[in-house]
């Protein structure tokens, strides 16, 4: 039985719900042992609610008992710990927050509750979702299973890691310069960053607020297209939030007439072999399943990288000036006035690459440079719109690797703050342009390390990529492939 937990798929763990062969309180003890056996391998969790989850457990037992189950309800799901959870610790993997409890639910936690979900517990990530490889939270670094010596990549790398590890079936993340699909593609899962205004931000700890946007992630993608549904839509809470009505799911065998493009610009300089063999074999097997391949150009994306830190550490500058040691964050002691309450909390309690991203968010946004960098780095970021969006009338999906290398080894990026950022490399404007990009495992390296195609389309177009992504996966079942660890 403890092979089927983890391995299951989100309508087998339902049907077993449904038919009570198992009790939400079993499936939900199953995970919270694994977590409690193995997680000081990963470190993929900075909180557990054992006690709260089985409560939960317990009521969804109950609605499935009475005949009113849901897709989500009795399923264990784990919370990036930047998104709000009522009466529960939320720190953003920061000191700043170390003993913050929320007195309000965000709006997709709240979702999920509605749905009978359990929310199993609060995952690891970089602090206030400042990273890429998740090494720069203020907590013990979570650990890739793919392998212990690699990072998981951030900032949502303990979600990866729990659900790569199957210490829990599915999990939220946040996603604002890659931060979901570069942990999915290095973890060997599938996740997805929505449309831009698809899933509400009420209640997730603002880092880049143009640019965030709460995602799934799952091991398979029809799971991930299951939580998707259930945390999607309109909300009153989130003026930013569309109210467009979300697409029927699609099916399809093949990829037969799609035309998807592959941008130039996305394989010249800066990625390294291996995941330019990958890709030059995810091409052919889209082509095998029917797709015409189209090398178009993105001409604009080559500044997305430059605009993206610009605009993203000016509103990190702006979001986080909240945090001043006065109202609900850590406080440094002896204080000899308000400023120095203000400097010192925020010198002390703050990690280093917090303090660079507001170093630079202020810088840009100072009278004197204001023109000079934030405002052309608007203008980039609209022409990099517009590339896109000419580019979608030729083709229907645009595919791309994710990362430009596979996990790189803990440590080894961590003093070149330069080389941490090109990680964002291939990410960058699909968040600039606000479109929904969708990660699948494509292959392992030889090493044995996974990597991930990115599908990139026109907004709104989460189901048709959904569609897509089903297609591949089962046509390449690299998911069937599990960690050493």
């Amino acid at each position: 039985m403890r092979e089927f937990f983890q391995e299951a798929t989100l309508d087998e763990l339902r049907k077993i719900l449904d038919s009570k062969k198992i009790s939400s309180v079993e499936l939900t003890k199953h995970f919270l042992d694994e977590i409690d056996n193995r997680d000081h391998l990963f470190n993929a969790f900075l909180t557990i609610v054992p006690e709260v989850a089985i409560d939960q457990a317990q009521k969804a037992d109950e609605q499935i008992a009475s005949g009113q189950s849901q897709p989500l309800t009795g399923i264990p799901v784990a919370i990036k710990d930047v998104i709000l959870t009522k009466e529960q610790r939320t720190t953003a993997g920061s000191q700043m927050l170390q003993r913050f409890f929320s007195p309000y639910e965000s709006t997709v936690t709240q979702k999920l509750k509605n749905q009978g979900a359990v929310l199993i517990g609060k995952t690891n990530c970089d602090e206030f979702a400042m990273g890429s490889s998740n090494e720069f939270t203020a907590y013990e670094k979570a650990k890739n299973p793919w392998n212990l010596n690699r990072v998981p990549g951030g900032s949502s790398g303990g979600s990866a890691a729990a659900i790569a590890s199957r210490e829990v079936p599915l999990a939220l993340g946040s996603d604002t310069g890659g931060s979901i699909r570069q942990p999915c593609a290095l973890c060997g899962i599938a996740g997805l960053r929505p449309t831009y205004g698809r899933v509400s931000r009420h209640g997730l700890i603002a880092f880049a607020s143009s640019f965030d946007q709460i995602g799934p992630m799952a091991k398979r993608v029809q799971d991930v297209e299951i939580l998707f549904q259930a945390i999607a839509g309109a909300d009153e809470k989130d003026p930013t939030c569309s109210t467009q009505p979300l697409e029927h799911p699609e099916e399809r065998e093949s990829l037969e007439g799609l035309t998807v493009g592959i941008p130039q610009e996305f394989l010249k300089e800066g990625l390294n072999p291996a995941i330019r063999k990958n890709f030059q074999q995810t091409i052919e097997q889209l082509k095998t399943l029917g797709a015409h391949t189209k090398t178009i150009s993105l001409p604009k994306t080559s500044h997305a990288l430059a605009s993206y830190y610009v605009l993203s550490s000016a509103e990190a500058s702006s979001n986080l000036s909240r945090f001043d040691g006065v109202r609900y964050t850590a406080r440094a002691n002896n204080p000899k006035n308000f400023e120095d309450v203000f400097n010192k909390s925020r010198s002390q309690f703050f990690g280093e690459e917090v303090k660079r991203r507001i170093l630079l968010g202020t810088f840009v946004l100072s009278a004197g440079y204001y023109g000079d960098y934030y405002e052309k780095a608007q203008r980039v970021r609209s022409m990099i719109k517009h590339d896109f969006f000419k580019t979608f009338q030729t083709v229907d999906v645009i595919a791309t690797p994710t990362t430009p290398t596979e996990a790189f080894e803990l440590g080894s990026k961590t003093k070149s703050p330069l080389q941490m950022y090109l990680s964002d490399l291939l990410t960058a404007p699909a968040s600039l342009a606000g479109i929904p990009a969708l990660v699948v495992p494509s292959g392992f390296s030889k090493e044995g390390l996974p990597m991930g195609l990115q599908l990139m389309g026109r907004p709104y177009s989460e189901a048709f990529l959904f569609s897509v992504g089903k297609c591949f996966e089962e046509a390449t079942r690299h998911y069937e492939r599990r960690p050493p660890s």
